[in-house]
């Protein structure tokens, strides 16, 4: 099937795509790696008018780590770019355990992080692992830029609260204030599949207190779940077999899976709460190798 007739723009500056926007009256897409996009327009899921494609607008190409050691990822910057990123390895372990397992080499080559965030896919890997990280999309429009907290970014199931001529400039990390610590699981059919089940993981550390926890899950509801209950258990306290295993249970309870092909809801719970004793008991037995 072909996609239904649309105009193509490719502005070089972002206030002449965010004006294309404007004109388009709701009417209009933003493309930038497309590997959403185009399977729904090739299917006719999606009918715009028109395509604004904003990969010449070369201001938003980039990821960086600010001195405050927050991390800025701009709207062009590709999956492959965060899966090589040292700055991940460094300082965003979370993020560097989720990056490989994004869809497969294909997409990651010309998939953005912020386009996946505003795709807002139920099974989408980034949005639970920003959400765990506490991360904000950074959005500008006509009226200028505002900054949204991720869980209150995405709205539905691939539903998200920017205005019509709004684009997602970039996606921001706040620094972490302890020591971070962390992991992504995705449990996949076949490698490159969409998650059955996803969880991630970022905490911070003082000592052996936990000072800060984001847990959030991937697959199990009808949009990115953050357990946050599970990640409040944590602080203020060391990980050991019982922290652990409370908030392994606690975000179990907040799974709201469907029984279906990929598996029984039950088992489906079991997954998340397998992955986050998997993922604490990991980092528990790093901190004591280190030491």
């Amino acid at each position: 099937m072909y996609p239904s007739r649309f105009s193509y723009e490719a502005p070089s500056s972002l206030d002449e795509a965010i004006d294309l926007l404007h004109a388009g009256g709701g009417e209009a897409k933003v493309l930038a790696g497309g590997q959403s996009l185009v399977p729904l327009l090739k299917l006719r899921f999606a009918a715009p008018e028109m395509l604004v494609d904003i990969n010449n607008i070369a201001s938003l190409r980039y990821l960086r780590e600010d001195p405050d050691g927050s991390l800025h990822i701009g709207a062009l910057c590709r999956h492959a770019e965060l899966e090589r990123s040292s700055i991940l390895v460094a300082h965003q372990p979370t993020m560097a355990a989720a990056a490989p397992l994004i869809a497969d080499p294909i997409v990651r080559n010309r998939g953005t992080l912020v386009g996946s965030l505003c795709h807002a896919d139920p099974q989408g890997d980034w949005a639970s692992v920003v959400t765990a990280l506490g991360g904000r999309v950074v959005a500008q429009g006509p009226n200028g830029r505002r900054s949204i907290a991720v869980a209150d970014f995405v709205s539905g199931p691939f539903q998200n609260v920017l205005a019509y001529d709004e684009i997602a400039v970039e996606t921001v990390i706040p620094a972490a204030k302890g020591t971070a610590a962390g992991g992504y699981l995705k449990l996949e059919r076949r490698v490159g599949d969409f998650a059955t089940v996803g969880v991630a993981v970022a905490i911070e550390t003082s000592g052996e207190l936990v000072t800060r926890a984001g847990i959030a899950l991937t697959g199990v509801g009808g949009s990115t779940i953050d357990a946050a209950e599970a990640g409040r258990t944590l602080v203020g306290k060391a990980l050991t077999r019982d922290t652990i295993e409370s908030a392994a249970e606690l975000a179990a309870q907040a799974a709201r899976p469907r029984t279906d092909h990929r598996g029984s809801a039950d088992y489906k719970r079991h997954v998340v709460h397998t992955f986050v004793v998997r993922i604490l008991t990991r980092i528990t037995d790093a901190t004591q190798k280190a030491a």
